[in-house]
């Protein structure tokens, strides 16, 4: 099913502690909200050219999202008041187990940390643009490097580890803790989808298609990971056993009177368990599209 976003380019998508899901629209340099089966509500942020990307629950009731082009972190209510926070080249982020909220600097190689105070503070990393972020299960944040092939984890205290990855050129993207006590993440340089536990054990499980250019990935209600695949226009599952099923994303109709144009590609992006427990994912194209996870 599909929900056709109007107002822009849906990129990330998040359920809210409020029940509803929020994405941002990256070229609009908007925010918005949908409840399943009503409108969407979109705000837009001031100025408008940050370039909103990835969006996630903070531990405070509120949505936090990144402008990666206009340098903030944001956070918004669901009143649609804006919070930002100027920061480097902000990209993934996630609630922290100290309440915090914790983002990737892409372009100067630290992680940074907002506290529920507002306090800023940045920890530098090994060279390698970190990208994705995920909150484990032993509390520290894992994130990866996407130039530095390799996946970091970050103590709550600051303390860094990173692990090299078995295969060169993977340009590992998003992360996300697993229902194994382990994290998973998309390699879209390798077409492949990777498992780290919290010892530093990484195993690669390759996709039918290599050229897939895996981006996001989420852990389904199902005990499975759900992934999207940007330059198929599909999505993905593999269970924590390895076993990968493909399934196509459909076409989203263009906002135009010409034939030829009358479909575009997917692009998806971001994806996440929506409030009603199916898979929703952000199609770039201008579109939501909501996946029914298979019973059993």
């Amino acid at each position: 099913m599909l929900t056709r976003i109007s107002a822009g380019a849906p990129y990330g998508i998040a359920t809210g502690p409020d029940g509803a899901l929020w994405f941002t629209l990256v070229h609009q340099g908007r925010i918005g909200r949908l409840v399943p089966g009503e409108e969407p509500v979109v705000h837009q942020l001031d100025p408008a050219d940050g370039g909103p990307t990835v969006i996630a629950p903070g531990a405070d009731g509120a949505m936090w999202f990144t402008e990666f082009q206009g340098g903030r972190v944001g956070r918004i209510g669901a009143d649609g008041e804006v919070t930002a926070f100027d920061v480097s080249s902000p990209y993934g982020i996630v609630a922290g187990a100290d309440g915090a909220m914790w983002f990737t600097c892409m372009q100067t190689d630290r992680i940074g940390r907002i506290g529920a105070n507002g306090k800023l503070a940045e920890f530098e990393v090994p060279g390698g643009m970190p990208s994705g972020i995920a909150a484990g299960p032993d509390d520290a944040l894992w994130f990866t490097l996407n130039q530095g092939n390799a996946v970091g984890r970050i103590t709550l205290s600051g303390e860094i580890t990173v692990h090299p990855l078995p295969t060169a050129g993977a340009a590992p993207v998003h992360i996300t803790a697993g229902p194994d006590e382990a994290l998973w993440f998309v390699e879209i340089g390798a077409g492949q989808i990777g498992r780290i536990d919290v010892a530093g054990k990484i195993t690669e499980y390759p996709l039918p298609d290599r050229a897939a250019r895996p981006h996001a990935i989420v852990a389904g209600p199902d005990g499975a990971l759900w992934f999207t695949e940007w330059a198929t226009g599909h999505v993905g599952r593999i269970t924590v056993d390895g076993t990968i099923g493909v399934y196509p994303l459909p076409q989203v109709p263009a906002q135009t009177a010409e034939p030829e144009l009358s479909e575009q590609a997917a692009e998806p992006h971001g994806l996440t368990v929506g409030p009603d427990g199916a898979i929703w994912v952000a199609l770039e194209a201008g579109a939501l599209a909501r996946i029914e996870v298979p019973a059993g």
